[in-house]
Protein backbone atom coordinates (compact mmCIF):
# COMPACT_ATOMS: atom_id res chain seq x y z
CA UNK A 1 0.00 0.00 0.00
CA UNK A 2 1.01 3.30 -0.62
CA UNK A 3 -0.01 6.68 1.35
CA UNK A 4 1.90 10.00 2.57
CA UNK A 5 5.20 10.30 3.13
CA UNK A 6 6.11 9.05 6.65
CA UNK A 7 6.76 11.09 9.22
CA UNK A 8 9.07 10.27 12.52
CA UNK A 9 9.85 11.89 15.41
CA UNK A 10 13.86 12.83 16.06
CA UNK A 11 14.19 10.75 19.75
CA UNK A 12 12.64 12.93 22.32
CA UNK A 13 13.16 16.40 20.80
CA UNK A 14 10.65 17.87 19.51
CA UNK A 15 11.58 17.98 15.87
CA UNK A 16 9.69 15.48 13.50
CA UNK A 17 10.42 14.99 10.11
CA UNK A 18 10.52 12.43 7.13
CA UNK A 19 11.48 8.90 7.52
CA UNK A 20 13.34 9.15 3.80
CA UNK A 21 16.41 11.69 4.24
CA UNK A 22 18.24 13.11 1.53
CA UNK A 23 22.23 12.56 2.39
CA UNK A 24 24.70 14.59 0.27
CA UNK A 25 27.76 13.14 1.34
CA UNK A 26 27.74 13.01 -3.51
CA UNK A 27 26.38 16.41 -3.64
CA UNK A 28 29.83 17.49 -1.86
CA UNK A 29 31.89 16.08 -4.48
CA UNK A 30 34.26 14.97 -2.25
CA UNK A 31 35.24 10.58 -3.31
CA UNK A 32 32.39 10.50 -5.57
CA UNK A 33 34.11 11.87 -8.75
CA UNK A 34 33.04 15.72 -8.17
CA UNK A 35 29.82 17.37 -8.12
CA UNK A 36 27.42 19.55 -10.42
CA UNK A 37 25.88 22.56 -8.71
CA UNK A 38 22.91 23.28 -10.36
CA UNK A 39 22.10 19.52 -10.52
CA UNK A 40 22.39 19.01 -6.84
CA UNK A 41 20.27 22.28 -5.80
CA UNK A 42 17.52 21.15 -8.21
CA UNK A 43 17.97 17.38 -6.36
CA UNK A 44 17.71 19.42 -2.83
CA UNK A 45 14.74 21.21 -4.12
CA UNK A 46 13.05 18.28 -5.41
CA UNK A 47 13.39 16.56 -2.85
CA UNK A 48 11.20 19.10 -0.23
CA UNK A 49 8.56 19.27 -2.87
CA UNK A 50 7.72 15.70 -2.96
CA UNK A 51 7.84 16.18 0.88
CA UNK A 52 11.53 14.86 2.14
CA UNK A 53 11.70 17.09 4.80
CA UNK A 54 15.15 15.89 6.27
CA UNK A 55 18.21 16.80 4.67
CA UNK A 56 21.67 15.19 6.00
CA UNK A 57 25.31 16.90 5.87
CA UNK A 58 28.59 17.25 7.08
CA UNK A 59 31.32 20.12 6.88
CA UNK A 60 33.56 17.27 5.47
CA UNK A 61 31.40 16.63 2.09
CA UNK A 62 34.25 18.60 0.49
CA UNK A 63 35.30 20.88 3.26
CA UNK A 64 32.19 22.69 3.44
CA UNK A 65 30.85 22.27 -0.14
CA UNK A 66 27.95 20.25 0.48
CA UNK A 67 26.46 22.55 3.24
CA UNK A 68 27.29 26.01 1.25
CA UNK A 69 24.90 24.24 -1.87
CA UNK A 70 22.44 23.20 0.71
CA UNK A 71 22.21 26.95 1.86
CA UNK A 72 21.97 27.90 -1.67
CA UNK A 73 19.01 25.44 -1.92
CA UNK A 74 16.66 26.42 1.18
CA UNK A 75 17.44 29.97 0.01
CA UNK A 76 13.87 31.39 0.84
CA UNK A 77 12.50 27.96 2.69
CA UNK A 78 14.12 27.41 5.60
CA UNK A 79 11.08 26.69 7.24
CA UNK A 80 10.87 23.62 5.17
CA UNK A 81 14.22 21.58 5.67
CA UNK A 82 14.98 19.75 9.07
CA UNK A 83 18.80 20.08 8.68
CA UNK A 84 21.30 17.43 9.89
CA UNK A 85 24.70 18.33 9.99
CA UNK A 86 27.69 16.94 12.29
CA UNK A 87 31.21 18.20 14.33
CA UNK A 88 34.07 16.27 14.63
CA UNK A 89 36.10 16.27 11.45
CA UNK A 90 37.97 19.43 11.56
CA UNK A 91 40.52 21.64 9.56
CA UNK A 92 41.27 24.90 11.57
CA UNK A 93 43.40 23.00 14.43
CA UNK A 94 45.74 19.56 14.88
CA UNK A 95 44.04 19.06 17.89
CA UNK A 96 42.64 15.57 18.51
CA UNK A 97 43.74 12.65 16.19
CA UNK A 98 44.76 12.73 12.45
CA UNK A 99 42.03 11.04 10.61
CA UNK A 100 42.77 11.81 6.57
CA UNK A 101 43.83 14.55 4.56
CA UNK A 102 41.49 16.28 2.10
CA UNK A 103 42.85 18.70 -0.90
CA UNK A 104 46.20 18.19 0.83
CA UNK A 105 44.74 19.42 4.05
CA UNK A 106 44.94 17.07 7.43
CA UNK A 107 41.28 16.88 8.79
CA UNK A 108 41.36 15.68 12.94
CA UNK A 109 38.82 13.73 14.31
CA UNK A 110 38.32 16.47 17.51
CA UNK A 111 35.44 16.81 19.98
CA UNK A 112 36.57 19.13 21.97
CA UNK A 113 34.60 22.00 23.62
CA UNK A 114 36.07 24.75 21.40
CA UNK A 115 35.95 23.09 17.93
CA UNK A 116 32.20 21.92 18.44
CA UNK A 117 31.73 25.97 19.76
CA UNK A 118 33.56 26.94 16.23
CA UNK A 119 32.25 24.69 14.10
CA UNK A 120 28.63 25.05 14.37
CA UNK A 121 28.96 29.03 13.67
CA UNK A 122 30.87 28.05 10.34
CA UNK A 123 27.77 25.65 9.39
CA UNK A 124 25.40 28.22 10.56
CA UNK A 125 27.29 30.59 8.08
CA UNK A 126 27.52 27.58 4.88
CA UNK A 127 24.04 26.81 5.58
CA UNK A 128 22.71 30.07 5.75
CA UNK A 129 20.98 29.56 8.65
CA UNK A 130 20.68 31.02 12.30
CA UNK A 131 19.84 27.23 13.67
CA UNK A 132 20.44 23.45 12.99
CA UNK A 133 17.51 20.96 13.30
CA UNK A 134 19.77 17.54 14.23
CA UNK A 135 23.85 18.45 15.35
CA UNK A 136 25.75 15.10 15.11
CA UNK A 137 29.06 14.25 15.99
CA UNK A 138 30.83 12.58 12.99
CA UNK A 139 33.23 10.38 13.75
CA UNK A 140 34.47 9.87 17.59
CA UNK A 141 37.12 11.69 19.23
CA UNK A 142 39.46 9.21 22.11
CA UNK A 143 41.58 12.47 23.31
CA UNK A 144 38.08 14.52 24.38
CA UNK A 145 35.52 12.34 27.35
CA UNK A 146 32.50 12.29 26.00
CA UNK A 147 30.74 13.96 28.73
CA UNK A 148 33.14 17.35 27.82
CA UNK A 149 31.31 17.19 24.33
CA UNK A 150 27.68 16.51 25.59
CA UNK A 151 28.27 19.62 27.79
CA UNK A 152 29.11 21.41 25.09
CA UNK A 153 26.34 20.22 22.41
CA UNK A 154 23.89 20.63 25.69
CA UNK A 155 25.25 24.31 25.41
CA UNK A 156 24.20 24.74 22.22
CA UNK A 157 20.56 23.45 22.26
CA UNK A 158 19.76 26.03 25.71
CA UNK A 159 20.88 28.47 23.06
CA UNK A 160 18.45 27.52 20.64
CA UNK A 161 21.55 27.08 18.05
CA UNK A 162 20.85 23.00 17.93
CA UNK A 163 17.51 21.46 18.28
CA UNK A 164 18.67 17.99 18.70
CA UNK A 165 21.30 15.99 19.24
CA UNK A 166 23.06 12.91 17.63
CA UNK A 167 26.33 10.53 17.34
CA UNK A 168 27.49 9.42 14.38
CA UNK A 169 29.64 6.12 14.34
CA UNK A 170 29.43 4.80 17.77
CA UNK A 171 30.53 1.54 19.29
CA UNK A 172 28.57 0.20 22.22
CA UNK A 173 30.37 1.39 24.71
CA UNK A 174 30.65 4.70 23.34
CA UNK A 175 26.87 4.67 22.77
CA UNK A 176 26.23 3.83 26.39
CA UNK A 177 28.11 6.96 27.70
CA UNK A 178 26.05 9.06 25.44
CA UNK A 179 23.08 7.77 26.72
CA UNK A 180 24.01 8.67 30.25
CA UNK A 181 24.52 11.96 30.32
CA UNK A 182 20.93 12.31 28.69
CA UNK A 183 20.72 14.24 26.05
CA UNK A 184 21.19 12.19 23.08
CA UNK A 185 18.31 12.15 20.96
CA UNK A 186 19.60 9.92 17.58
CA UNK A 187 22.38 7.99 16.54
CA UNK A 188 23.26 7.43 12.49
CA UNK A 189 25.29 4.55 11.67
CA UNK A 190 25.84 2.37 8.36
CA UNK A 191 23.19 0.28 8.08
CA UNK A 192 21.47 -1.88 4.84
CA UNK A 193 20.36 -5.31 4.05
CA UNK A 194 23.94 -6.46 3.55
CA UNK A 195 25.53 -4.34 6.74
CA UNK A 196 23.21 -5.43 9.68
CA UNK A 197 25.90 -5.62 12.01
CA UNK A 198 24.03 -3.09 14.83
CA UNK A 199 20.96 -5.02 15.24
CA UNK A 200 22.71 -7.14 17.49
CA UNK A 201 24.31 -4.32 19.46
CA UNK A 202 23.34 -1.23 18.81
CA UNK A 203 19.95 -0.89 18.30
CA UNK A 204 18.58 -2.78 21.70
CA UNK A 205 20.33 -0.50 23.28
CA UNK A 206 18.78 2.55 21.33
CA UNK A 207 15.14 1.13 21.19
CA UNK A 208 15.47 0.56 25.04
CA UNK A 209 16.21 4.22 25.52
CA UNK A 210 14.17 6.37 23.16
CA UNK A 211 16.96 7.03 20.93
CA UNK A 212 16.40 7.41 17.01
CA UNK A 213 18.52 5.52 14.11
CA UNK A 214 19.54 7.38 11.36
CA UNK A 215 20.86 4.80 8.68
CA UNK A 216 23.43 5.69 6.28
CA UNK A 217 24.40 4.16 2.97
CA UNK A 218 21.02 2.55 2.92
CA UNK A 219 21.78 1.39 -0.40
CA UNK A 220 25.18 0.64 -0.24
CA UNK A 221 26.11 3.46 -1.65
CA UNK A 222 24.09 2.56 -4.90
CA UNK A 223 24.60 -0.82 -5.05
CA UNK A 224 21.77 -2.00 -3.82
CA UNK A 225 19.30 0.25 -6.41
CA UNK A 226 19.27 -2.83 -8.76
CA UNK A 227 20.73 -0.18 -11.15
CA UNK A 228 24.32 -1.17 -11.31
CA UNK A 229 25.40 -3.67 -13.77
CA UNK A 230 28.45 -5.46 -14.12
CA UNK A 231 29.83 -3.50 -17.02
CA UNK A 232 29.71 -0.24 -14.74
CA UNK A 233 32.84 1.32 -14.60
CA UNK A 234 33.92 4.31 -12.03
CA UNK A 235 36.64 6.55 -12.35
CA UNK A 236 38.29 9.38 -11.00
CA UNK A 237 38.23 9.53 -6.85
CA UNK A 238 34.95 7.24 -6.82
CA UNK A 239 35.26 5.42 -3.96
CA UNK A 240 33.21 2.74 -5.70
CA UNK A 241 36.61 2.07 -7.78
CA UNK A 242 38.62 -0.81 -6.78
CA UNK A 243 36.04 -1.48 -4.05
CA UNK A 244 35.55 -4.98 -3.66
CA UNK A 245 32.16 -4.91 -2.34
CA UNK A 246 31.57 -3.59 -6.05
CA UNK A 247 32.92 -6.52 -7.78
CA UNK A 248 31.45 -8.19 -10.75
CA UNK A 249 30.16 -11.23 -8.71
CA UNK A 250 28.65 -8.85 -6.21
CA UNK A 251 26.49 -7.04 -8.66
CA UNK A 252 25.51 -9.98 -10.21
CA UNK A 253 24.43 -11.03 -7.35
CA UNK A 254 22.29 -7.78 -6.21
CA UNK A 255 20.68 -7.81 -10.00
CA UNK A 256 19.41 -11.96 -9.00
CA UNK A 257 18.06 -10.18 -5.65
CA UNK A 258 16.37 -7.58 -7.31
CA UNK A 259 14.56 -9.84 -9.93
CA UNK A 260 13.46 -12.38 -7.53
CA UNK A 261 11.59 -9.51 -5.40
CA UNK A 262 10.21 -7.57 -8.60
CA UNK A 263 6.91 -9.22 -7.51
CA UNK A 264 7.33 -6.97 -4.69
CA UNK A 265 8.37 -3.98 -5.98
CA UNK A 266 5.44 -4.71 -9.21
CA UNK A 267 2.95 -4.75 -6.35
CA UNK A 268 3.53 -1.77 -5.14
CA UNK A 269 4.11 0.17 -8.63
CA UNK A 270 7.63 0.61 -7.40
CA UNK A 271 11.72 0.54 -8.23
CA UNK A 272 13.53 -1.56 -6.71
CA UNK A 273 15.40 0.63 -5.10
CA UNK A 274 12.36 2.35 -3.14
CA UNK A 275 11.30 -1.19 -1.99
CA UNK A 276 15.27 -1.57 -0.38
CA UNK A 277 13.96 1.81 1.40
CA UNK A 278 10.79 0.85 2.46
CA UNK A 279 12.33 -2.71 3.77
CA UNK A 280 14.96 -0.42 5.80
CA UNK A 281 12.69 1.54 6.88
CA UNK A 282 10.30 -1.50 8.43
CA UNK A 283 13.20 -2.44 10.40
CA UNK A 284 12.57 -2.69 14.31
CA UNK A 285 14.82 0.53 15.43
CA UNK A 286 15.20 1.96 12.20
CA UNK A 287 14.15 5.58 12.30
CA UNK A 288 15.38 6.92 9.55
CA UNK A 289 16.60 5.59 5.70
CA UNK A 290 19.09 8.81 4.22
CA UNK A 291 19.69 7.96 0.71
CA UNK A 292 21.65 10.22 -1.93
CA UNK A 293 20.93 11.67 -5.06
CA UNK A 294 22.66 13.74 -7.15
CA UNK A 295 19.81 14.83 -9.35
CA UNK A 296 15.83 15.29 -9.42
CA UNK A 297 14.98 12.35 -10.80
CA UNK A 298 17.21 10.25 -8.36
CA UNK A 299 15.73 12.19 -5.73
CA UNK A 300 11.77 11.97 -6.76
CA UNK A 301 12.91 7.95 -6.79
CA UNK A 302 13.99 8.11 -3.21
CA UNK A 303 11.11 10.16 -1.90
CA UNK A 304 8.52 8.11 -3.17
CA UNK A 305 9.78 4.92 -0.77
CA UNK A 306 8.69 7.10 2.15
CA UNK A 307 5.06 6.69 0.99
CA UNK A 308 5.52 2.77 0.63
CA UNK A 309 4.15 0.47 3.20
CA UNK A 310 5.13 -2.69 3.40
CA UNK A 311 3.11 -5.61 4.60
CA UNK A 312 4.00 -8.62 7.01
CA UNK A 313 3.80 -10.99 3.52
CA UNK A 314 6.45 -8.45 1.63
CA UNK A 315 8.71 -8.02 4.60
CA UNK A 316 8.42 -12.39 4.53
CA UNK A 317 9.31 -12.57 0.96
CA UNK A 318 11.93 -9.99 1.13
CA UNK A 319 13.51 -11.47 3.84
CA UNK A 320 13.52 -14.79 2.66
CA UNK A 321 15.51 -13.68 -0.49
CA UNK A 322 17.78 -11.63 1.19
CA UNK A 323 19.03 -15.25 2.86
CA UNK A 324 19.38 -16.87 -0.61
CA UNK A 325 20.57 -13.95 -2.78
CA UNK A 326 22.51 -11.75 -0.61
CA UNK A 327 25.33 -14.20 0.96
CA UNK A 328 28.82 -14.48 1.15
CA UNK A 329 29.09 -11.17 -0.53
CA UNK A 330 32.80 -10.37 -1.32
CA UNK A 331 33.78 -7.02 1.34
Amino acid sequence: MSGQQLIRKIGGSDVSTSAVGLGTWAIGGWMWGGTDEAESIAAIQASLDAGVTLIDTAPAYGLGRSEEIIGKAIAGRRDKAVIATKCGLVWHTDKGRHFFDQDDRPVHRYLGRDAIFHEVEESLRRLGTDYIDLYITHWQDPTTPIEETMRALEDLKTSGKIRAIGASNVGAPELQAYIATGGLDAIQERFSMIDREMESDLLPLTRANGVSTLSYSSLALGLLSGTIGPDRVFSGDDQRLGNPRFSVSNREKVLAFAAAIRPVADKHKASIAQIVIAWTLAQPGVTFALCGARNPAQALDNARAGTIRLDADDRSAIDTTISAKLTDMDR
